[in-house]
């Protein structure tokens, strides 16, 4: 016999070869057995069928836990599989995992899957949800398992099953649900009824494995939620960022381009979007001064011998651009800012008096992205980095992370961010550096983040092999998450760069050095900008914050003046004076996302007056312009010193 312990019950025998699910079942109430869909023994997440051999504990798993979400869309991709094989046997079957929205499954197949297909796929998914066809695990070996796989042409998981046996495997997972058979780890749902909600969402190509020389599958993307309400809730989300897309967005507002004849993922940023540009890096440059930071420039390209001392020609390579030769020496664009700061540093022998060093630059870098993972202003191959480097002594280090991180999130939060995820990744299996400072390195982001009072989930093993760092991911108004913030410890390029200064007891040391990005790259940063407010930017970032609209042609000299205040005061102002209807006018300037329509008219040029409206639609009284301008600029000032957003700049 065995002991079984039930968490928060008592303990159990039974006989070895029970399975979680029979001793569960017996031991909870009939409302919560019919809720029940997976097992969590010693820790780990398990089928129902999970035999147990020797003394464990065991506790149920329900559809609110946090790890069921993850299953439950891993067998809707199952059961999206099932359906295909079922409606067109000859398609081949890749991959199908859960990712973080969703799932998604590759199949090779003679046609793309057309609309009307993934109709009939969604249909027959619901059919075989109804069926709760049972879904059964089985353990075979290896050789078992390529037999069964070869007979029925599947050659992506023979491919699979090969790779399993170069790493020494001999024994795999398979899961069936009638008559269709899938090699998976699992965990799954005990039957595909308890699958409730789910909606095909695209289908898009992908190359097998993400290698451009291999097969272009046929990739459907899906979404699973255990209640209805939530799927509807989230096809909602899904309806709104079409309506955010940023690349939409950005043509509608005339804000950037990327044109053909210059080339994928690099951007043109027209008037109105280079000035939002504009006035984020003037806020950040005031920001980083007011810190204590030095501004540095330094320039595009560098002699290849750079790249190879800093380690990017072993690392690298592949997404930098060929090298080019002048005068017979090799050069390079430049992919980061990182080597140029250190040839500062190393311009001249630095004491332990100078530190802290804290330098910054909005440097341009340019990496070789795949055509097919380039998207608008999220992932291109110029950009820019909010880039910056601290050196710094190891009894600096905790008060230096500690800035970053209140620099950081202050940043954010006057860009309308406050609400993010925070992940520290600790020591990876392969490393350089000594443990004392990995130690020392990581203690101090973890003081920073605690002296915050912030949470955050540790990620063990997952810091870069040259130290350790802090990923902060920001929640947008739709709850999506964006990577942008990291702050990491650098080991590495020290050592490669002989970087040194003189301590107080004479000698040679090492400095601590710090990389760090606020915002990670402009171009990336202004896409989830757009995508955040709408295109309705906050007041302090709006390319126009107000326009004078005429009614006629008779109130055009004192629309004229009222512009010139405006622009005088420092209010980015533009007129329209045009011969068109005013409705047309107003119903425009709502369109361009314009925070403040001034309307002149007889009656306001007898009293030398505005009537401001917003673009919500809000009509205000009648006043002067030195009143207009004393309502806008406290609010100006107010959301660039971290106030609260106006409510109507989050439309």
């Amino acid at each position: 016999m065995i002991t079984i312990k039930i968490k928060d019950g008592e303990a159990v025998e039974a006989e070895p070869g029970v399975t979680a699910g029979e001793v569960l079942s017996a031991n909870l109430s009939k409302k919560k057995r019919k809720n029940l869909i997976l097992a969590r023994v010693n820790g780990e997440l398990r089928d129902l069928s999970f035999p147990l051999t020797e003394d464990s504990e065991v506790e149920p798993v329900f559809a609110r836990d946090p790890d069921a979400m993850d299953v439950l869309r891993h067998s809707t991709s199952h059961l999206m599989a099932q359906a295909v094989k079922e409606l067109y046997p000859d398609a081949k079957l890749a991959i199908g995992p859960a990712i973080e929205s969703g799932f998604y499954y590759d199949f090779d197949t003679p046609t793309p899957f057309s609309p009307e297909d993934i109709e009939k796929i969604e249909s027959r998914m619901r059919e075989i949800a109804g069926r709760a066809v049972p879904v059964e695990h089985e353990e075979m070996s290896l050789d078992d398992a390529l037999a069964m796989f070869e007979k029925m042409g599947e050659t992506y998981k023979v491919e699979l099953l090969n790779d399993l046996r170069s790493q020494g495997e001999d024994r795999v997972s398979v899961y069936r649900q009638g008559e269709f058979t899938d090699l998976c780890r699992g965990p799954h749902l005990p039957d595909t009824g308890r699958i409730p909600a789910f909606k095909l969402v695209n289908v898009a190509g992908a190359f097998w494995k993400g290698d451009e020389t291999r097969p272009m599958l046929q990739r459907i993307y899906g979404t699973a939620f255990f209640t209805k309400k939530e799927l509807a809730e989230h096809l909602r989300k899904l309806e709104e960022a079409k309506k955010r897309d940023h690349r939409k967005l950005g043509k509608q507002l005339d804000l950037f381009s990327i044109q053909d004849e210059i080339g994928p993922g690099l951007i043109l940023w027209h008037p109105k979007g280079a000035m939002i540009r504009k006035l984020m890096e003037d806020f950040w440059r005031e920001e980083h001064i007011k810190r204590g930071y030095d501004l540095l420039f330094t320039p595009h390209i560098a002699k290849r011998d750079l790249w190879n001392t800093s380690g990017h020609l072993d690392f690298y390579a592949e997404n930098m651009y060929a090298p080019m030769d002048i005068d017979d020496v090799s050069y390079q664009i430049k992919p980061m800012n990182c080597p140029f700061h250190i040839a500062i540093y190393n311009s001249r022998k630095r004491s332990y008096r100078e530190f802290p060093l804290r330098w910054c630059e909005l440097g341009t870098v340019y990496r070789y992205e795949r055509t097919g993972t380039l998207h608008g202003l999220m992932r291109v191959r110029g950009f820019t980095q909010d880039d910056a480097h601290i050196f710094c002594r190891p009894d600096q280090l905790d008060s230096e992370i500690s800035e970053i991180l209140d620099m950081t999130l202050y940043m954010l939060k006057v860009f309308g961010f406050d609400r993010y995820d925070i992940y520290l990744s600790t020591r990876p299996d392969k490393y350089v550096g000594s443990d004392e400072h990995w130690d020392l390195s990581t203690n101090a982001l973890k003081h920073a983040l605690e002296g915050q009072g912030l949470e955050y989930e540790i990620d063990p093993g997952e810091g870069v092999f040259y130290g350790p760092k802090i990923d902060i991911k920001i929640k947008d108004c739709l709850d999506r998450s964006w990577q942008c913030s990291t702050i990491q410890v650098d080991f590495n390029l020290p050592e490669r760069f002989n970087v040194k200064f003189t301590g107080q007891d004479g000698q040679p040391h090492a400095p601590i050095m710090v990389h760090r990005a606020l915002l990670g790259s402009l171009e990336r940063f202004f896409g989830v900008l757009i995508e955040h407010y709408a295109g309705a930017f906050p007041l302090w970032l709006a390319p126009v914050q107000a326009r004078v609209l005429t009614i006629t042609d008779r109130q055009d000299e004192w629309a004229r003046e009222v512009f010139m205040q405006l622009r005088k005061a420092g209010i980015r102002a533009d007129l329209d004076l045009r011969n068109e209807k005013l409705g047309k006018k107003i119903r425009e300037a709502q369109v361009e996302k314009i925070p403040y329509m001034l309307v002149v008219g007889d009656q306001e040029v007898s009293d030398r007056t505005v009537s401001p409206r917003t673009r919500r639609g809000e009509q205000l009284d009648a006043m002067t312009v030195a009143s207009f301008i004393d309502r806008v600029l406290p609010e100006i000032e107010r959301q660039k010193t971290g106030g609260a957003i106006s409510p109507e700049s989050r439309e």
